[in-house]
């Protein structure tokens, strides 16, 4: 059997350890200590936002910035629907309301033109947008930006898959009123599980660490006049971070010539076409994305495992997810054309041209 090729397995810098073991020899082995500070100032680094405050997961980064923002029972919440469960679960978890909004064919990222539309289906005024950068590639931010401001919604970033991307020389999530990065394990920085939220606005960032902390009143007894969540990253987690950050750009490029790989060797398929990237904007290309015009990708993926090569649909849109078919979405029928047209193909920053030659050589067998 040939070596697997995974979509996007972790890529460690060789300094992980080290910094485990200052960790260890710190003895700060329970959550928060230096390692803790130094990654979330790494962030601030990269980011330039003022505030940063590591996670347990992206998750739990967007359920803060939404109870942060007074979030609640029965308020509207517009939200990306071509994105992960983990983009739209804290909406429930407030017990407020998801309206999804279909992408564009620019970006493949929420349309900013049925916005408007979103907003007067609404049974209420949304307090909030979800905005997710897909696929590490940056949505159309002066169009929503504007939209949001003008209508007084507050922005948040779903960053989880683009951290390093680029909209005019500015890094994503640090448009609107939080942003949030994730560091699972196959996400372009890992920490084998865990998140940050950044934010221009130290008291909203204050008042998600308290919360993110159980909500501990200041006291030297524990006491709480409102209930909080266990959601801060540990010492040794944050450490892994420390390490990884470390070799970000390196890892950018190396994803982004993975893309150029693919589209040189694939130009030729007239079907076949690449996830765009919009003027001003650089992703970091977490994923080398593709539809097909006629061939059916599933086929394709299929063809692919039986030669020990991992690929995966794109995201099954929201609105198309049971668990939300009675729920408002605005759509034009983008979302589900991608899902049902598209393949995520292996893009892991150790992959080799040879290892790419290998995918192509494949999927081009197996079109129709």
């Amino acid at each position: 059997m040939k070596p697997r090729l995974f979509l996007s397995p972790p890529h460690m810098s060789g300094r992980e350890q080290l910094y485990i073991a200052q960790a260890f020899e710190s003895n700060y082995i329970a959550p928060l200590g230096p390692m803790v500070e130094r990654f979330e100032q790494s962030i601030r680094d990269l980011t330039l936002s003022p505030n940063a405050l590591a996670l347990s997961s992206a998750t739990a980064a967007l359920h803060l910035a939404l109870r942060v923002l007074g979030v609640g029972t029965g308020d509207v919440v517009l939200a990306s629907s071509f994105t992960f469960i983990g983009s739209i679960a804290p909406i429930l978890y407030q017990n407020a309301i998801p309206i999804f909004i279909d992408s564009d064919s620019s970006s493949w990222n929420l349309d900013p033109f049925l916005i408007e539309e979103a907003i007067r289906k609404a049974p209420k005024k949304p307090k909030a947008l979800i905005l997710t950068h897909l696929y590490g590639q940056c949505a159309d931010l002066d169009k929503i930006i504007a939209l949001c401001n003008h209508h007084e919604i507050a922005l948040i970033e779903d960053a989880a898959e683009s951290l390093g991307a680029t909209y005019k020389d500015k890094q994503s999530g640090t448009f609107g009123t939080f942003g949030v990065y994730s560091f699972n394990g196959n996400k372009i920085l890992t920490t084998s599980g865990g998140g940050m939220l950044v934010s221009p606005d130290k008291e909203l960032i204050d008042k998600a660490r308290f919360y993110s902390t159980q909500a501990r009143d200041d006291a030297p007894y524990y006491e709480h006049t409102e209930y909080g969540y266990n959601y801060r990253m540990s010492n040794i987690l944050a450490s892994i971070g420390v390490a990884q950050m470390e070799v970000l750009t390196e890892r950018i490029a190396v994803r982004r010539q993975i893309f150029e790989w693919y589209r040189e060797i694939l130009h030729d398929i007239s079907e076949i076409t690449f996830m765009p990237e919009l003027s001003e904007t650089r992703g970091n290309r977490w994923l080398t994305t593709l539809i097909f015009e006629h061939s059916d990708p599933n086929a394709i993926r299929l063809a692919l495992e039986t030669e020990n090569i991992e690929s995966r649909p794109l995201w099954k849109p929201m609105h198309l997810q049971p668990l939300f078919k009675d729920t408002l979405s605005i759509q034009n029928g983008t979302a589900q054309k991608l899902f049902e047209k598209g393949l995520c193909l292996p893009s892991g920053t150790q992959m080799s041209q040879d290892d790419v030659m290998r995918v192509c050589t494949y999927l081009k067998m197996s079109l129709k």
